[in-house]
């Protein structure tokens, strides 16, 4: 959901040099004393704590605390072992020297929060559970180069390829690498997977557990005891506040001094400067791969297929496939504008789909924002206001487009200043805002997520969550699109399909000569900013609040905020 336009991935690391004793609540009011007590804020309320199901960044966050991959990156991509023992390598033989298999060897000893073993038999099971199409996992795309994953014994496992892969380490690890306990899941592999009981009441290796859950409000997580280090935690108690907004959720942060830990604050960055001088806490900006983008349906959303699918790859959008018109609304997004006013110093204009790390992100892109041309676009596709109702039209269908978005300040104030953009070149624009809580959830049932995109436009932000950008780039191929017939679970929301595109993929998941990946990767950026398949907008960090009373805290692009949620502590 994205744009990166910084070449390196940099990262603003958090200081902590002072405490305060008494918290204060909004009122004044002197709040309970909890020192053992973490307390977070996540206004992106999560609705479900299994990360294979969610298609929002919310429910992945919540989830980390209790499950685990195998291994993770940190800023400086080194890969971080988790389950894991020991790091894959040609030396150690845990790579195939011919690219076609893996072998992980497993820590021993480990035990879910329940009590049961943790072997490698869960880490076969997860993959079955992920690729499974009767599950409909969102995750499945990253796993297709997968042929087999084989339990060698309680702590081996080894993945083989269906062909030489260099991007090895893109399974079972960061963000979509966390694994499942097989003995909560077996009886849910298959259509009822939604209805698994540990969807909401996870059972994990992680340092918490959780204790209650009520979707889109709180989660309460108690220290794990099973945990492999259960005597270093900091902490007896989390809690996860879910719901309001991200103006209020920095002022808890920086200003009451109310929560520890606010997350996704995207807010305009003078309230945040204005926040932050009250002294209870800190802006953490993690730059990384993060890119706001504004995505075209490439399918028409108000037409419908015999069994009721709207936006079905069977009826083209009537003007979006047109890539004139494309470029026309391209030309009109006043990118300086939005980074400079409202993101400040947490976002960098950008056209590159693909940002991070440094040596992917094009240097051969570039944007203007230049009504006229975008005018003269639409002149020349024969799009022209026939009726002078102000809109432009073309064979008796009006150029208007509704444009959706979650709710957040600075997205309602970007689509805005698109708007009033796109209506000075005569397209009719109707603005219209989803609660996050929704739009995110990845439900299947509801119409109103980004994965079933009933709008022409919309808006969101995403980005590679691994070093090696493979599975990020793989959400604009054709097997990706999002459709009834998957359940809408695969990551390709604009329905784009090119040929070329998909051959340049497939170049780059076979080829094992780094510099011949990376000049591929290049390749399919330019091409879908050249043909305007997708429109960048902002390089923005992912921007977090942290309490002056919190310490710990190492954020990574390549994985979620609470990835290293064992080692915060109050200084």
């Amino acid at each position: 959901m994205n744009v990166r336009a910084v070449a390196a991935a940099g990262l603003c690391l958090l200081l902590v040099t002072g405490c305060r004793s008494t918290p204060q609540t909004e009122t004044g009011a002197e709040a309970p004393a909890a020192a053992d007590t973490l307390r977070l804020l996540y206004w992106q309320a999560p609705t479900i704590l299994n990360p294979h199901f969610s298609s929002g960044f919310k429910d992945s966050e919540a989830s980390r605390i209790t499950l685990e991959p195998l291994a993770s990156f940190d800023a400086d991509g080194n890969m971080v072992l988790f389950l894991a023992a020991e790091e894959p390598t040609l030396e150690n033989g845990g790579v195939a020297a011919d690219g076609t298999s893996v072998t992980w060897k497993l820590k021993e000893g480990i035990t879910w929060s329940d009590g049961t073993p943790f072997t490698a038999a869960d880490v076969a099971f997860t993959y079955e559970f992920i690729v499974n199409p009767e599950v409909a996992t969102v995750n499945a795309g990253s796993y297709e180069l997968v042929e087999s994953v084989e339990a060698l014994d309680d702590t081996t496992v080894k993945i083989n390829f269906k062909e030489p892969n260099p991007a090895w380490n893109l399974v079972f690890t960061g963000t979509e690498g966390m694994v499942l306990p097989q003995h909560m899941f077996a009886d849910y592999n298959g259509p009822n997977g939604r209805e698994a009981p540990a969807n909401t009441m996870p059972v994990g290796t992680g340092p918490y557990r959780v204790v209650s859950f009520t979707p889109g409000d709180v989660i309460v997580y108690e220290a794990n005891p099973n945990y492999r280090e259960a005597d270093q935690l900091a902490f007896s108690r989390v809690e996860l506040k879910g719901g309001g907004d991200a103006t209020s959720a920095a002022r808890a942060v920086l200003q009451t001094g109310d929560v520890d830990y606010a997350n996704n604050l995207q807010v305009e960055a003078a309230i945040l400067e204005q926040l932050e001088a009250a002294g209870q806490g800190e802006v953490v900006a993690n730059f990384g791969s993060l890119v706001e983008r504004i995505i075209f349906n490439f399918s028409d959303p108000n037409q419908a297929t015999a069994d009721g699918e709207t936006s079905s790859v069977e009826f083209p959008h009537p003007f979006f496939s047109d890539p004139q018109v494309r470029q026309a609304v391209n030309l009109a997004i006043d990118r300086d504008t939005i980074a400079t006013q409202l993101y400040g110093p947490t976002g960098q204009p950008t056209t590159n789909f693909l940002v991070a790390p440094g040596p992917y992100a094009s240097e051969n892109t570039s944007y203007d924002y230049d009504l006229e041309a975008a005018a003269a676009l639409l002149d020349a596709a024969g799009w022209v206001d026939s009726n002078g109702n102000g809109t432009r039209d073309k064979d008796g269908q009006e150029m208007a487009v509704v444009f959706q978005t979650s709710v957040n300040p600075v997205r309602q104030k970007t689509q805005e200043i698109v708007k009033q953009s796109l209506e000075q070149i005569g397209i009719g624009v109707e603005l219209k805002s989803i609660d996050a809580s929704v739009y995110f959830s990845g439900d299947p049932a509801s119409r109103e997520t980004l994965d079933r995109f009933q709008a022409d436009l919309q808006m969101f932000a995403t980005g590679n969550t691994n070093p090696d950008p493979g599975s990020y780039m793989q959400t604009y191929t054709c097997d990706e699109i999002a459709q009834k017939a998957n359940n809408w679970s695969k990551s390709n929301y604009a329905r784009y399909c090119n040929p070329e595109f998909d051959a340049l993929w497939q170049q780059a998941a076979a080829t094992l000569d780094p510099q011949v990946r990376q000049e591929l990767f290049v390749q399919m950026n330019d091409l879908l900013i050249e043909e305007a398949a997708v429109m960048p907008i902002v390089h923005r960090a992912d921007v977090s609040g942290v309490s002056n009373q919190l310490e710990g805290i190492n954020l990574t692009p390549w994985d979620l905020s609470t990835w290293n949620i064992a080692d915060w502590k109050r200084p």
